[in-house]
């Protein structure tokens, strides 16, 4: 990518953005079409950027860590603590859930093999940056309901990094399984350890920093974090989720959000452009049918899952619909373990490139309604759930 190419994308990317905004709509899927319009594949008369490199790849990178990292910053220890039911009982219903329905888009497409389960965790993990900026756009973070949808989104991440694996190498042995489960264990529990221990120490020395050290600090530990999970074969994602939850817990938590506001929107913003390169229309002869399953099933898997998960943690059938309604959208993880697998010298040709296309298209499709739905869940949880009618009894 060119500074020119850079310009153009920034022009189109603030151009869409706006539109989106102007009609009460978050800008992801307005960014999302961008890669799409400007990328390599279908249509290919406004191909700006004939294919991802290093430096897009670096920038999608940078935009998923921001982003999961202000979501750490809203997941603090004790906040996790108060939600550890959800995590266990939210975590077991959308598995049980969605992962089931996305076997049976898989084993539909692609009968008994690895590549329908590939395809059945494509369906079954939902997209932490996608819900986390809805729940930042439409300011649901302080919402009691959403500590169910990040115990979910956590519970997802760590399965994911798991699958990430199994994507690569086929599976692989049983005991290769057992040394990934243990290394994501042993990170998070060191993360939370840290958060809980020595989030003094870190408070002090951060608020003894000039605003240059500072800034410089904060986006060492961020960066390092991440780049720590990553050596361990684990998601850089989750390095940045504790990185984030770590420094929650001290008093310097809003300064960080104000002074890397803008850091995590740009980024962002170029993480879903890039995200929407990979987008080709021309597929849809090829998986129309399978990403219109896909889609279907998702909306009654994460929706009903989200309203069972709700109702045994606690919450009102209009707050479990809110929680389900976000975890809808599917996003960079359904397109990292379809890029892995089509590497996969297990997968024949024709397989690895239907993962690649419905991927990309079950993404926009997902990506586009879940953000709809999300904004206008509180309206539509009036509507399904309306209180009962007083009776004339009680109205006497």
């Amino acid at each position: 990518m060119t500074l020119g190419e850079l310009a153009i994308t920034v022009a189109v990317l603030g151009a869409l953005g706006l539109v989106a905004r102007r009609l009460g709509l978050s800008a992801i899927p307005a960014y999302l079409l961008a890669g799409l319009l400007l990328g390599p594949n279908e249509p290919e008369q406004l191909a700006l950027i004939q294919q991802e490199n290093e430096v897009t790849d670096f920038v999608a990178q940078l935009g998923i860590v921001f982003l999961l990292f202000f979501l750490g910053l809203e997941f603090s220890l004790s906040r996790a603590t108060r939600t550890g039911r959800h995590v266990v009982l939210g975590g077991a219903v959308d598995l049980a859930f969605n992962f089931g329905l996305g076997l049976l888009v898989g084993v539909a497409a692609f009968g008994f093999s690895f590549a329908a389960l590939v395809l059945a965790a494509c369906v079954f993990v939902s997209s932490s940056a996608i819900a986390v900026k809805g729940l930042i756009d439409f300011r649901r973070l302080g919402d009691d309901e959403t500590d169910l949808v990040l115990a979910i989104l956590v519970v997802e991440d760590i399965v994911v990094a798991f699958m990430l694996g199994f994507a690569a190498a086929g599976g692989g042995e049983a005991s290769d399984t057992l040394i990934l489960v243990a290394k994501a264990l042993g990170f998070i529990t060191a993360g939370l350890a840290v958060s809980r221990w020595l989030s003094g120490p870190i408070d002090r020395a951060l608020d003894r920093l000039s605003l240059e050290f500072f800034l410089l600090a904060v986006f060492g530990i961020l960066i390092g974090s991440a780049a720590l999970a990553d050596e361990l074969g684990l998601s850089a994602a989750i390095g940045a989720l504790m990185a984030g939850i770590v420094l929650s817990e001290t008093s310097v938590r809003d300064q960080i959000e104000e002074r890397f506001f803008s850091f995590r929107d740009i980024f962002a913003a170029l993480f879903f452009f890039v995200f929407g390169l990979s987008i080709d229309l021309g597929a849809i002869g090829d998986v129309g049918l399978i990403v219109a399953l896909a889609v279907a099933l998702t909306l009654v898997g994460k929706v009903g899952g989200g309203l069972i998960a709700g109702r045994l943690g606690g919450f009102t059938s209009r707050q479990s619909l809110n929680a389900g309604v976000a975890l809808i959208a599917h996003g960079e993880f359904t397109i990292i373990l379809a890029q892995i697998a089509s590497e996969n010298p297990l997968l024949e040709p024709a397989q690895q490139r239907d993962l690649v296309a419905f991927a990309g298209l079950y993404v926009l499709a997902t990506a586009t309604i879940g953000i709809v739905l999300m904004k206008e869940s509180k309206r539509l949880g009036r509507v399904v759930f309306r209180p009962p009618r007083p009776t004339l009894i009680e109205e006497a």
